[in-house]
């Protein structure tokens, strides 16, 4: 070691000097492993160790099924009577959209659907906990998350029905909302692909001094897609300010959870990426809230990323395209909704004296009208004028994308019979 201390210039006591340094600084070199890739203390006793005899970890409830509060200490008692109120009628209003909007899609009124069957809770509790600064990258089931931060019932309806009103102007599929005003990145088809765009969105964040953070939901089925091991890393090495949200609602489309991982669920990558975490009943309103504003208070103070894993169950179908009863029984599904985050929040309310069936019934009939009045005057609208396709890619439209514009309103001209201009806007 001193020959190649010294062939590089470095004198003999200079070289001592460093070793009597380095051995004062790092005791802990007798009794620890400090290899640049881990830090770990030395054992003398092979222990090769099991993962399934690991305890899986637990689930933070603050009410059980019954609508009781077991950790009375643990309810957040800023949340009042009214906020309360106001999330049980937003869960009720998201859960009418999606039956009315489902069976208009099954009559061929519009092209497609995802519904939110049971996962209500999961949007609700985690959008009350979130300042509206901060940015939402979602996947296909958070629409109520979005309308909590005052999306409205038509502008859902405009988006689904394509038409004059829609804010991305008839050029995504239904449910792919957006929308900047909001903070709500527009969601896209392919799995997984917001997750590594919402660390960069953190990172930006971080860099811009902003004391806000990024929230971005997915499901069980998109952690098994490589863009999810990818944006936790990147997330914790760059001390990214995000929430990583995974719905563990039990199935990727038709694939169950124990064909797609043999961990203990999601929760437990993240301590092997450097991410807090928590596991949460996702049928929990309040633990949801409680476990989203705590992540969110974390995440911003010490720039670390959190992984939270929402436990819920899709009772729908994973959407339009599917049947579900290829894959599971109609039983399971059904002891899966006696207990849904809409239940469990209208027994609260029974069992603390300020809901009863007169008030249910009265508030389902004016959710209804609402709903419908809604549908009604989306179908009714013209579809977007033809000239948006050519339109917001670029400041200045280019002579390429004129010309095919051009080209097109030849073609209409020459076959007026064949195309149904008359239902689009000029």
């Amino acid at each position: 070691m001193a020959l190649a201390g010294l062939a590089r210039g470095v004198t003999a006591p200079r070289l001592a000097l460093w070793s009597r340094a380095l051995s004062s600084t790092t005791p802990t070199l007798q009794g620890m492993s400090n290899f640049p890739g881990a830090n770990s203390r030395f054992v003398h006793e092979l222990n090769l160790k099991r993962s399934i005899d690991n305890e899986p970890e637990p689930c933070y409830q603050i009410m059980n099924k019954e609508g009781v509060i077991v950790t009375p200490d643990e309810f957040p008692s800023e949340i009042s009577q009214q906020n309360i109120l106001d999330w049980y009628k937003l869960m009720n209003t998201t859960n009418q959209m999606d039956q009315l909007l489902y069976n208009a899609q099954r009559q061929g009124r519009i092209s497609f659907y995802m519904t939110a069957y049971g996962e209500e809770g999961t949007h609700l509790g985690s959008a009350a906990a979130l300042d509206p600064e901060d940015v939402v990258y979602a996947q296909y089931r958070e629409v109520g998350v979005l309308m909590y931060r005052g999306f409205s019932l038509k502008n859902v309806m405009d988006q689904c029905y394509s038409n004059s009103g829609d804010l991305g102007r008839g050029r995504q599929m239904p449910v792919h909302y957006g929308s900047a005003e909001h903070n709500f990145h527009t969601i896209s088809s392919p799995l997984a692909t917001q997750l590594p765009q919402a660390a960069g969105a953190a990172y930006a964040l971080k860099t811009r001094g902003k004391r806000n953070c990024v929230i971005c939901y997915f499901g069980d089925g998109s952690a098994s897609e490589g863009d999810s091991s990818v944006a936790l890393n990147f997330s914790a090495t760059l001390d990214c300010p995000v929430i990583y949200f995974c719905r563990n609602n039990g199935y990727a489309i038709s694939t169950p959870t124990k064909d797609q991982y043999r961990g203990d669920g999601i929760v437990s990558r993240a301590a092997g990426f450097g991410l807090d975490y928590i596991r949460v009943d996702g049928n929990d309103v309040f633990a949801v809230y409680n476990a989203v504003k705590i992540a969110r208070e974390r995440t911003i103070a010490e720039q670390r990323p959190v992984l939270i894993e929402a436990m819920t169950y899709r009772i729908g179908h994973h959407s339009t395209s599917d049947d579900s009863s290829a894959y599971r029984g109609m039983d399971e599904v059904d002891t899966f909704s006696q207990d849904t985050p809409i239940s469990r929040l209208e027994r609260y309310m029974t069992n603390q004296g300020f809901w009863d069936e007169e008030k249910e019934a009265e508030l389902q009939k004016t959710i209804r009208k609402e709903v419908r009045k809604e549908f009604a005057d989306a179908e009714a609208r013209l579809k977007p004028s033809m000239r948006h396709m050519f339109e917001d890619v670029y400041a200045d439209k280019p002579a390429r994308l004129q010309r095919q514009e051009a080209e097109m309103h030849e073609h209409l001209a020459k076959y007026p019979d064949d195309y149904p201009t008359n239902l689009h806007e000029a």
